[in-house]
């Protein structure tokens, strides 16, 4: 009695791991209305899950199932904001928009990203022109 009680409680534990790895592993999905880029590499609009690599807490992927698309990215901890929700943040230079920031309770996901050196040169660009400016796209 006492090992089918053990085992019991064995399989139930490993039910419940396995059901906080899957929550943890969804992420961030969101949809994003306007092409943008990440790093150097410009995605098209549409839905993406942004995921935390298992291996490095410091690097997220950012996946398209509908266009096959999937970019690795650095990430630095932002603790000094608060997700509230969920978004994803934009930077905007004339018409390109640069991935920024995600933030969001329910993937316990606070992170930045580091300008690329193509958003640096877009920003550059930019202010001999006029202001930037940012834009949220809400997250899941």
């Amino acid at each position: 009695m006492k090992r089918t009680t053990a085992i019991a409680l064995i399989a139930m534990a490993n039910f419940a791991l396995a059901g906080t790895s899957f929550a943890q592993s969804n992420g961030v999905r969101a949809t994003v209305p306007f092409d943008f880029t990440v790093g150097s590499k410009l995605l098209p609009s549409g839905t993406y899950t942004i995921q935390r690599e298992s291996t490095n807490p410091n690097v997220i992927m950012i996946r398209s199932h509908e266009k096959h698309i999937a970019v690795l990215s650095l990430v630095n901890q932002d603790s000094n904001k608060s997700p509230n929700g969920g978004k994803l943040r934009f930077h905007k230079y004339g018409g390109q928009y640069f991935l920024s920031e995600i933030l969001s309770d329910r993937a316990g996901m606070n992170v930045e990203i580091s300008p690329s050196k193509t958003e640096k040169r877009a920003q550059l660009q930019q202010a001999t022109l006029k202001s930037s400016s940012e834009t949220v796209v809400a997250a899941q």
